[in-house]
């Protein structure tokens, strides 16, 4: 099973809001240049409200719920499994299926930060992350130009249905915290469109029951 988390709220604070006091005061309390920390709604609220849909951006905590879910999972640790976070300013992290992300938010984000100064994680050996600027469809070409994908609007099936069909599947889960893909083409030209139900899943929920139902496919449970 292949994970693309699509258009995902993850980012560097962006130069327009440089100068606001909140952001000034989280680089200094760190540190760091406003430019080289990461865009966190959480501590950055007053200023995103300056920020075009704002409401999409500032969540790394996303990704990183994402992440301990899929890269901790038997799916990976075998070997099955290989993510891939795409961000909305059309960044791509490859993620090795044996990176062990830090299970402390605060470490994350060092880590995510690092790896945008510098491409990769670790600087030194065998990368186990590594950033590039590729667009969503570039990205999806790449991995085969065939994908489902996890959308309110798709077919529901039970999870036992869905589990062979995800192991070997490219499966995109959208990165963001509200409305739909900017990229509609994602769900328009999908092979398969899956739902899991009426409500609408934080994509940590998502990933979990696609991962289960693969790992039960694969006789790892």
């Amino acid at each position: 099973m292949i994970l693309v988390l699509a258009e995902s709220a993850l980012e560097l604070v962006p130069k327009e809001i440089w100068n606001h006091p909140a952001v000034l005061a989280d680089a200094r309390r760190r540190g760091k240049r406003p430019g080289e920390i990461l865009l966190d709604r959480v501590r950055h609220h007053p200023a995103m409200r300056l920020l075009a849909d704002a409401k999409r951006r500032g969540r790394p905590d996303i990704v990183h719920q994402v992440l301990l879910a899929f890269q901790y999972s038997l799916l990976a640790k075998r070997g099955l499994g290989k993510a891939y976070i795409h961000t909305r300013d059309d960044y791509v992290i490859a993620v090795s299926p044996e990176a062990r992300v830090p299970k402390n938010y605060n470490n994350f984000v060092a880590l995510i930060e690092q790896l945008f100064a510098l491409g990769k994680v670790p600087p030194k050996g065998e990368p186990l992350m590594e950033l590039y600027r590729k667009d969503l469809a570039t990205l999806l070409q790449e991995l085969g130009g065939v994908w489902a994908v996890f959308h309110e609007s798709g077919a529901r099936k039970p999870l036992s249905q869905m589990g062979s069909e995800l192991l070997k599947s490219v499966v995109v889960v959208g990165g963001f915290p509200h409305g739909d893909f900017q990229n509609k083409w994602v769900v328009e030209k999908a092979a398969v469109v899956y739902s899991l139900g009426e409500e609408s899943l934080d994509a940590a929920q998502v990933i979990c029951k696609a991962v289960t139902a693969a790992e039960v496919a694969a006789g790892l449970l």
